[in-house]
């Protein structure tokens, strides 16, 4: 015998703002504990695009 389980639309939106909120809150701490670290946020390097490859014929 097999288990229906059944979630309500507020449940999956509650699941949704609930992560949502974790996410930015641990990103938040991480953040601050780079600053007190005295580590600057590291910044991406710059794009510098490929050459094209010269056709042999």
């Amino acid at each position: 015998m097999g288990y229906i389980v059944v979630l309500s639309l507020p449940v999956i939106l509650f699941i949704l703002i609930v992560a949502l909120a974790f996410y930015l809150l641990g990103r938040a701490n991480g953040r601050r504990e780079a600053v007190i670290a005295g580590r600057p946020p590291v910044p991406a390097p710059p794009f510098q695009p490929h050459e094209k490859p010269a056709e042999q014929v």
